[in-house]
C-alpha cells in the first residue's frame, strides 16, 4: 500500500537531489552535470560576499520569529475565547467562519489583499481614511510590509491552528475546574492557573517544532505579495533563490543558496525534535 508513495518520494523529494551537484559547478545546460565545469567551493563564497543574500537571510529570520511568535499567541487567545462560549451552535458558525481563509490559496488571497489595501481605492484606507489617517502603503512601504505580511499570515491561519488547542482544552480533566469553582476561583482564575498550565505542554511542543521552519517564510505569500519596491524588508531566500535562479539564469548559484537553506534547516530540524523528545516526550516512532 505504501510502495506507490514511496515511488513518488524517490522521484520527485530525492531524485532532485541530484541536481545539488551543480552548487559545485558553473553548470551550463547545454553541456549538463557531466560535462560542465568544477568549481568546488566558489559559488558559496560568492553567495556569502553578497549583500542581497545577507538581506534576504536576515529577512528571513526575522519574518519566520515573527510570524511564529504571532501564530502561537493568536491562536491560543482565540483557543481560550471560543471555550468560553456556551451556545455550541454559535461556536460551531464561529469556528466554520475562521476556518474558512485558510482553505484559499496565495494566488487568490494575493489579489484580494492588493485591492484591499491599496492606498487609493481599498477600504481598509477608505476607513482610516474617516478618522484623518493618511493612505498608507501597506504593501509597497519598507516601514509597513513586514507587519502586513505577519498580520495577513495570522489572518489566514490561525483558525486552522485554533484546532489543535481547542483539542488540547478537550484533555483537561473537568474535576479540577469543579474543584476550583468550589474553592471560589472565577472564570479568569480558573483560565489562569488551570486552563494555561493545562495546554502548557501542547504549547511547548509546537513552539519548539516550529524551530525547523525558521527559514521558511513563507514563498508563497511573499511572492503574490512583494514587488521591487519592498525587497528591502520582503526579499527573503526562496524569493531571492527564485530570481537569480529562474530569472537571472544563475543556476549554479541559486542551488548554493538552495543547499546552504537545507543543510541549515536539517539542522535546526534535527535540534527542535531532539528538545522536543528531551522536555515534550515527542517521538515521531
Amino acid at each position: 500500500m505504501i510502495f506507490p508513495a514511496i515511488i513518488l518520494l524517490l522521484v520527485y523529494s530525492y531524485g532532485p537531489m541530484l541536481g545539488m551537484v551543480m552548487s559545485f559547478q558553473k553548470f551550463i545546460p547545454a553541456r549538463g552535470f557531466l560535462d560542465s565545469q568544477w568549481i568546488g567551493w566558489d559559488n558559496f563564497r560568492y553567495i556569502f560576499a553578497m549583500p542581497d543574500f545577507h538581506r534576504a537571510l536576515w529577512n528571513t529570520l526575522l519574518i519566520s520569529f515573527m510570524k511564529i511568535i504571532a501564530n502561537l499567541i493568536v491562536p491560543i487567545a482565540i483557543a481560550l475565547l471560543l471555550n468560553e462560549i456556551r451556545k455550541e451552535a454559535f461556536k460551531s458558525y464561529v469556528q466554520t467562519l475562521i476556518y474558512l481563509p485558510h482553505f484559499l490559496s496565495w494566488i487568490l488571497l494575493g489579489g484580494i489583499l492588493i485591492d484591499i489595501l491599496s492606498p487609493t481605492n481599498g477600504i481598509v484606507n477608505q476607513v482610516l481614511g474617516f478618522f484623518g489617517v493618511k493612505p498608507i502603503y501597506f504593501l509597497g512601504d519598507n516601514s509597513w510590509f513586514r507587519q502586513t505580511l505577519v498580520a495577513t499570515d495570522v489572518w489566514k491561519e490561525f483558525g486552522y491552528n485554533t484546532i489543535v488547542y481547542l483539542a488540547a482544552l478537550t484533555g483537561i480533566n473537568p474535576a479540577l475546574y469543579e474543584a476550583a469553582i468550589v474553592d471560589g476561583a472565577s472564570r479568569w482564575k480558573q483560565t489562569l492557573y488551570i486552563t494555561i498550565p493545562g495546554m502548557a505542554p501542547i504549547i511547548v511542543l509546537l513552539a519548539v517544532l516550529s524551530i525547523g521552519n525558521v527559514l521558511n517564510a513563507g514563498f508563497d505569500q511573499i511572492f503574490n505579495l512583494y514587488s521591487p519596491a519592498v525587497y528591502e524588508s520582503g526579499d527573503v531566500i526562496d524569493t531571492f533563490v527564485y530570481r537569480i535562479g529562474l530569472i537571472d539564469a544563475q543556476y549554479s548559484v541559486a542551488t548554493a543558496v538552495g543547499m546552504f537553506k537545507s543543510v541549515i534547516s536539517l539542522i535546526l530540524i534535527s535540534g527542535s525534535y531532539f528538545i522536543a523528545y528531551r522536555f515534550a516526550n515527542y517521538r515521531i516512532f
